[in-house]
């Protein structure tokens, strides 16, 4: 017979152990707080602000007119000019861009003369998501701007569909393939979810096994002891990289347009941070179970907030301000960029020296929260 008494006992009992894991009752409240608003405010399949540039040779109303539907229409963000094909392919390379518009030269005469001149814009199409709603809406922007202009002389020009033609290419991924935007950021994701659980939960097992003891109880400071930590696992990373590539390559048909070695070093920098990253877990977890709610806790914004599944440039802006910090961010631009766009180590300098960046602050704190545990 069920004891009202015993259920009370053992429900109380429950609480307090609950109660004095501070870490997994925090994680049990501040995960879905943190979901919720992830999803809420910052997650937007529909981008807009796109950054865009203007490659002007004619600047009669229509062009006016047609660029200031662009800025109105809160689809493109227009952040300057460049002045030949050069400056196009270069920004759109290092992401500066991810729209450029062409005016041709006597764009208005053109359009009076009823010769439907063409206007060019270049996409980049890496992230299909990114750019489809966008480069649909130029359609409409061009009826509009028709619309508008074509009174008096030029009332005869009302109604015209293709008074002017718009010809985007799409650039680095003309099939609009999904996998070619998921397949390379996901080697992000895996090896942040990897390097960081695996050092952490490694580092914590020997602090739950007393081995840690033995290893305090050596000479060995602070950053001897995290590099002897960290160094076997870069070899892992590798292994997980190569059987990244081959599965790409053979299964996904995903082209690696780039060169090898600012590759590697990115790679590099990448691992590290994350297992940085994980020996600063470590320090804070106090057994496996937090190290491994830690781990979970970490991927989930690095997974969101990255531009990995959702367009970057559609959140919001503290979200992209969060999403910064996140190294995952950086190696997704660098692998997308050298991947897809062919892009030499000048275009991923950025984001090379945010990771440093991160690198160095993380580490920094891990051998500061390693210190204090000595203490």
């Amino acid at each position: 017979m069920v004891s009202a008494n015993r259920f009370l006992a053992i429900l109380t009992k429950e609480f307090i152990q609950m109660r004095r894991d501070r870490m997994t009752f925090a994680m049990m409240i501040v995960i879905p707080i943190v979901q919720l608003m992830l999803f809420g405010f910052a997650i937007n399949s529909d981008p807009r602000h796109l950054p865009t540039l203007v490659e002007v040779h004619d600047t009669g109303p229509f062009t006016r007119g047609f660029l200031a539907a662009m800025q109105t229409s809160t689809y493109f963000d227009i952040r300057g000019t460049v002045a030949n094909s050069t400056e196009v392919d270069r920004a759109l390379t290092t992401g500066d861009a991810t729209f450029v518009v062409t005016i041709p030269e006597n764009f208005e005469r053109d359009i009076v003369r009823g010769e439907k001149p063409a206007l060019l814009v270049a996409a980049d199409a890496s992230d299909p998501s990114t750019s489809g709603s966008a480069s649909r809406a130029l359609t409409v922007l061009a009826q509009n701007t028709i619309e508008t202009l074509a009174i008096g002389p030029l009332s005869y020009l009302a109604g015209s569909q293709d008074a002017f033609t718009i010809i985007a290419h799409q650039r680095y991924n003309p099939a609009a393939k999904t996998s070619y935007n998921i397949v390379p950021g996901l080697l992000a994701i895996i090896i942040s979810m990897t390097m960081v659980m695996i050092t952490a939960i490694a580092i914590v097992r020997e602090s739950e096994r007393g081995t840690m003891e033995t290893l305090l109880s050596t000479p060995a400071r602070a950053p001897e002891v995290m590099l002897g930590k960290i160094i076997p696992y870069v070899v892992i990373g590798y292994v997980q990289t190569c059987v990244f590539f081959i599965l790409a390559f053979w299964v996904f048909s995903v082209p690696f347009a780039g060169p090898i070695g600012p590759f590697l070093i990115g790679l590099n920098i990448f691992i590290i941070v994350n297992l940085a990253l994980g020996f600063l877990f470590s320090t804070v977890a106090k057994n496996q179970m937090q190290a491994m709610q830690m781990s979970f806790f970490y991927l989930l914004p690095s997974i969101l907030l990255s531009g990995f599944m959702f367009p970057f440039a559609a959140m919001p802006g503290w979200a992209q301000v969060l999403g910064t910090m996140l190294p995952s961010t950086h190696f997704i631009r660098i692998i997308r960029k050298i991947m897809l766009k062919g892009a030499d180590l000048a275009d991923i300098v950025p984001d090379l020296r945010a990771l440093i960046i991160i690198l160095v602050v993380i580490s920094l704190l891990a051998m500061l929260r390693y210190r204090r545990t000595l203490d």
